[in-house]
């Protein structure tokens, strides 16, 4: 204990020389070594953590009364507990309390999400919006919110829900701009992991994230937004009258640096055995970013690593080859405690690799991801591990502010007071301890702004260009329908010479579209030459792959035609009928995720605009497009997948004759409430003989979440 004692004294040297981020880390320091050596905290540490204003974590048993209600001063209610916040939460709370508008940049381990739920318990707002980048932050987010408001609040995440007198709203950005004319007044609007509005770190998700704050803002009493490791914001008309708090030195877990690459100079061999080496031990994730990255560390574990004989990891395994394909790489290397994190996968496969990846005793200790790492989905990772500083995003290296964000998931509080960061490869980044935002309204995005804040910081010249578009498509639609579409949220693309486009070839050339009546036929066969002609409109809404467009068009028209029958077939059986097309399954989640929102939101577009210029001779095709946008299956399957219900499960509850989900009326409201009538018990005595123990794990877990 005296090496313990001085260590507390050199901190309170710290301390009284006024450097506290030092001193804070060196607290931190000594709570991970005293955890790890098994020794309870006495007066004297928790003073320390008192005196760097980590609250939380002072224990009430060894502390003294001066210490105990110091702790006790900073609980505050955050939904169905009173809990302990640290000082800096406090001053933020206290500004949101205030009505203050707030524009947040600190560490990941800050604890930013907290304030929030501290705020709703404590203000009792009648209508809070939470804008989130990715569906896996909006299934997050809703269970911690579902758990704690769920009684008080209706708690809204997909479209079409019936509001009440108070909700809790939480999107990704696509969905809040189909609310925005819905929700007449927003209490508090939050948007998390706000840099991506800037192009230059989104460049996927920033003009949809600027459309819905764009729309959104004059009805917003109050706003939040939070972000990490910005150190300024440059003046733009989105945070224009908010207080830029940066809290940047305030962590409360703290990362270790290790350049390894410096050991392993580039050395590919040296690079794979220090991963093998590191992931045989704690919780790991390992970034890699480029899915082909992906593939060659998918087949290193799979030749380097055993079989783990654990029951948990089996069962899901087993599952995956059931469920998906017999001969599914991921299945196997789920049996050497490996996953995989990405976008592209059914949303119930990354939410069951998470829960178990999470879980001590489970036996998956590693998880390779792409960015889907970067975006706010917190895991009890003790280890960052990276592998490739490349973006995903073609061929572009992550930016500065990305890749302190990934080093960020590692540590966690309460369980790794200190997080390692490997770097495998050399950074080579600028200006990563000066981090600017900085956002640009997109030129798409200038036609539909009614807004005069935004407009005013908009040059009259781009103002000029964007008027000019949308003259060119009112000349087809008529004076003022265009901007009543945008205003209405019935279009889902900004792409104007794409509409421009449609307008045209719907106006000049509409005797060669009657085959789209083909598209009404239940017989898929019937659908091919149409769905070539809408593809060769717009290549981009099947394009998929690097493959040549004959090739990849052909491919993605035979998997709409097979994936019509995704309610009545198994995915395995699919798989077998795509197998001649050259389709794998990774190939199967890219397309459906295509099929789903580019293809469908492209038909919607089409189907609006052709409605407009051929009505007397319009051709309906919405049923087909609702059938693209839900996969061939009843919609509210897909949404409950959000949930954490697979639609193999669904598939199975609707066989049973449990619930029928078929039903016209059925949505995500009605479905939720008739599962819980039925009761988990019922579910799994009556679907008994179709049910294996991952299946009941996943039922398990799916009720406990709603």
């Amino acid at each position: 204990m005296i090496e313990y004692f001085d260590r507390c004294k050199e901190l309170f040297g710290l301390i009284n020389t006024n450097d506290y981020p030092k001193a804070r880390n060196g607290v931190i320091h000594l709570l991970h070594d005293l955890k790890e050596n098994k020794i309870q905290y006495d007066e004297l540490v928790n003073h320390l953590i008192r005196e760097v204003g980590l609250y939380q974590y002072i224990d009430e048993i060894s502390s003294n009364w001066s210490d105990r209600f110091a702790k006790e001063s900073f609980k505050v209610n955050t939904g169905n507990e009173f809990q302990t916040i640290h000082f800096e939460q406090s001053s933020i709370l206290k500004h949101l309390l205030n009505g203050d508008n707030i524009a947040l940049s600190a560490p990941t381990s800050f604890g930013k999400s907290f304030i929030i739920d501290a705020f709703i318990a404590n203000k009792k707002p009648n209508n809070v919006v939470i804008i989130v980048p990715t569906i896996s932050l909006t299934d997050e987010t809703r269970k911690r919110i579902n758990k704690k408001f769920g009684e008080e609040y209706k708690i809204i995440t997909t479209p079409n829900i019936k509001l009440s007198d108070k909700n809790i709203f939480i999107f990704p950005q696509e969905r809040a701009i189909n609310y925005s004319n819905i929700i007449e007044e927003i209490d508090l609007l939050i948007i998390d992991e706000f840099y991506k509005i800037s192009k230059v770190n989104d460049r996927e998700r920033a003009v949809k994230l600027q459309e819905a704050l764009i729309k959104l803002d004059r009805k917003s009493k109050q706003k939040y937004f939070l972000a990490p490791n910005i150190k300024s914001i440059k003046d733009n008309p989105f945070t224009d009258g908010m207080i830029p708090i940066v809290k940047l030195d305030f962590n409360t877990v703290v990362l270790e640096h290790h350049k390894v690459y410096k050991e392993i100079k580039k050395d590919e061999e040296l690079k794979k055995k220090f991963l093998l080496k590191t992931c045989r031990n704690d919780k790991n994730l390992i970034y890699a970013a480029l899915y082909k990255e992906i593939d060659k560390l998918q087949q290193l574990f799979l030749n380097k690593f055993e079989d783990i004989k654990n029951k948990k990891v089996i069962e899901f395994s087993n599952w995956l080859k059931a469920n998906y394909n017999p001969d599914w790489d991921l299945a196997n290397l789920i049996l050497k405690g490996v996953g995989i994190h990405n976008g592209r996968l059914h949303r119930s496969i990354t939410q069951y690799q998470v829960l178990l990846f999470d879980d001590e005793n489970s036996g998956l200790n590693s998880l390779i991801s792409t960015s889907s790492l970067i975006e706010g989905v917190n895991t009890s990772a003790k280890n960052v591990i990276i592998w490739s500083i490349k973006s995903g995003q073609g061929n572009n290296n992550l930016t500065s502010l990305s890749y302190k964000n990934i080093k960020g998931r590692a540590g966690r509080m309460f369980k790794h007071f200190v997080g390692n960061v490997y770097e495998l490869v050399e950074p080579k980044l600028k200006n990563m301890d000066d981090i600017q935002l900085s956002i640009e309204i997109d030129n798409s995005l200038i036609g539909g702004i009614t807004n005069e804040n935004f407009l005013s910081q908009i040059s009259s010249e781009k103002q000029t260009i964007a008027n000019d578009q949308i003259d060119k498509i009112e000349s087809i639609l008529g004076v003022g329908v265009y901007r009543k579409l945008r205003e209405e949220n019935l279009l889902n693309s900004n792409n104007e010479d794409l509409i421009y486009k449609i307008c045209i070839e719907l106006k000049e050339n509409y005797s060669e579209w009657k085959r789209l009546k083909l598209l009404n036929s239940e017989d898929s066969d019937k659908w091919w030459g149409i769905l070539g002609k809408l593809c060769f409109l717009n290549p981009n809404s099947l394009r998929w792959n690097n493959n040549g467009n004959n090739v990849q068009f052909n491919q993605a028209k035979k998997f709409i035609q097979v994936i019509s029958k995704n309610w009545e077939t198994s995915l395995p059986n699919l798989m077998l009928e795509l197998k001649s097309e050259n389709i794998s399954i990774e190939d199967f989640f890219t397309l459906e995720k295509k099929i789903c929102h580019n293809f469908s939101g492209y038909l919607n577009d089409f189907n609006v605009l052709n409605e407009i210029i051929n009505k007397d001779e319009f051709i309906d095709i919405s049923n087909f497009t609702g059938k693209c946008s839900s996969a061939f299956m009843p919609s509210v399957v897909l949404e409950l997948e959000e949930y954490g219900l697979p639609r193999m499960i669904t598939k199975k509850i609707n066989y049973c004759k449990l619930i029928d989900f078929e039903n016209n009326e059925m949505n995500i409201e009605k479905a939720i409430s008739l599962l819980k009538s039925v009761g988990k018990k019922q579910i799994l005595k009556k679907c008994s003989k179709y049910l294996d123990d991952f299946d009941i794990y996943i039922i398990n877990n799916f009720f406990e979440n709603i």
